[in-house]
């Protein structure tokens, strides 16, 4: 393809700048041909045929005329720097129309790939008129985006051609995790207080801080009631504690192969993002130190502990931009890194995929060091695929041995997650959409249960 070639095909795909015919240039073109053509040939001269032909030319510089020019046009788009996967947001274009003729608009924002939007837009600006264009778009992949041009057509009444050229508009979007569960949780940390279908109790009877004095309700323990409020108010008052605040929980994030298998929406480095930070925010929001540490093959990121909500931007701002590598995931080195850095009792909460962890003997030892001095909680998303092939009413052999198959693996990861259990790390598997809740259900059981 020839430079002079491509660069006319860019003017057509609606890239760089340039003038170029519009359909209603084409089809009058088409129908004066034809007109013409029927004409000569009933005996038009040809000093008619080339009025004609000229008539449409002036009306076409007519119509170039008609349309703004470059510099009487000023556009700027409005978006937010940080988005969050899979959310849609809205961005706004505004355009400013300072020429004395009213002009149409299609205007296509470049965009990465992995969002999705609703271009052309098609709008018309009055003569000296400013408008607002809005349109919403939904990244469906984390990671740094630079947008930095505009493409717009625009053309006049007549519309007999289309004027176009780039605008430079330079901007720099970050999108991060999707932040939905952890502003649910923010609001409504009740509904995240399901583990196995029971609510989980505040705290255990008589332990942990004190937190506030309430009014007494049917099961409350007889002994927790404090009867000098009691006296005073002239009604049942009972003290409630909440479980200890002030311990370290460390996040740790697996960014291996496996984390990298597409589920319904995004992959399982997606979701476990989301739920790390779900439950940072729970962790954070109780008094908690929060540590974050993300590994494949070697260290990715390490987030030393900290307590306090601000905490969260930072984590946000160190594993937003996790990629799953293409690499195995060294369990041994984490371990060992987990041995030097975190000196003080934590909680040590694992994503990952269980089925990499479980069936490797190695692992067991360097975890059964690490549990004399920790708590570890793993937690994984299950694979539906398996799930659903266990369940399948079979039709044919086929499926019958696919069945079969599926059985034998989840029973023989039932009895190696039991084996891990008895050593006391406990692997738990959530449904994708589940992860989150079941995380910071099961973060809120194990500090309910005094284990650190």
């Amino acid at each position: 393809m020839t430079k002079s070639f491509k660069t006319l095909w860019d003017l057509f795909l609606f890239r760089d700048r340039g003038i170029v015919p519009t359909t209603r240039l084409v089809a009058a073109f088409s129908v004066v041909s034809l007109v013409t053509i029927s004409l000569s040939i009933s005996g038009l001269s040809w000093a008619a045929i080339m009025a004609i032909n000229v008539g449409i030319g002036i009306v076409s510089l007519l119509d170039l005329l008609l349309s703004p020019k470059k510099n009487q046009l000023h556009i700027h788009r409005y978006i937010n720097e940080e988005l969050e996967r899979g959310v849609e947001t809205e961005a706004t274009i505004e355009v400013m129309n300072d020429s004395k003729e009213e002009a149409f608009f299609r205007i296509i924002d470049e965009l990465p790939p992995s969002f999705s939007h609703p271009f052309p837009i098609k709008e018309s600006v009055s003569a000296g008129q400013k408008k607002t264009l809005t349109y919403p778009l939904t990244p469906e992949e984390r990671g740094d985006y630079p947008l930095e041009q505009l493409h717009i057509r625009y053309r006049s009444k007549i519309g007999l051609w289309q004027k176009q050229h780039k605008v430079h508009l330079t901007d720099h979007v970050r999108v991060i995790p999707d932040m939905t569960s952890s502003r649910q949780y923010l609001e409504d940390a009740q509904k995240y207080l399901l583990h196995e279908g029971k609510r989980i109790k505040k705290h255990q009877q008589g332990t942990g801080e004190f937190s506030k004095i309430r009014n007494y309700v049917v099961g409350d323990d007889l002994r927790l009631i404090n009867w000098r409020q009691t006296a005073k108010l002239q009604e049942l008052m009972t003290n409630e504690y909440e479980p200890e605040h002030g311990k370290f929980v460390t996040i740790i994030i697996d960014c291996g192969r496996m984390m990298g298998v597409e589920l319904e929406t995004g992959n399982r480095l997606d979701r476990t993002l989301e739920a790390a930070v779900t439950v940072a925010t729970a962790a954070l929001k109780k008094g908690d130190a929060v540590s974050v540490v993300a590994f494949s093959k070697g260290l990715h990121v390490y987030v030393p502990p900290a307590k306090g909500m601000d905490h969260v931007r930072t984590i946000l701002r160190q594993i937003y931009n996790l990629k799953a590598s293409k690499v195995e995931s060294n369990y041994a080195a984490l371990f060992q890194h987990l041995e030097k850095v975190q000196k003080k009792r934590s909680l040590l909460l694992l994503f990952s995929d269980v089925d990499a962890l479980v069936h490797e003997e190695a692992h067991l030892f360097y975890l059964q060091r690490l549990r004399r001095k920790h708590v570890f909680l793993m937690l994984g998303i299950e694979d539906q695929t398996t799930v659903q092939k266990a369940e399948v009413t079979p039709r044919t052999s086929k499926q019958a041995m696919v069945k079969t198959m599926a059985q034998k693996h989840l029973m023989e990861k039932e009895k190696e997650l039991g084996k891990w259990e008895r050593q006391g790390l406990q692997m738990v598997e959530a449904p994708e959409d589940q992860l989150a809740a079941t995380a910071v259900s099961r973060y809120i059981d194990l500090m309910n249960r005094g284990l650190l």
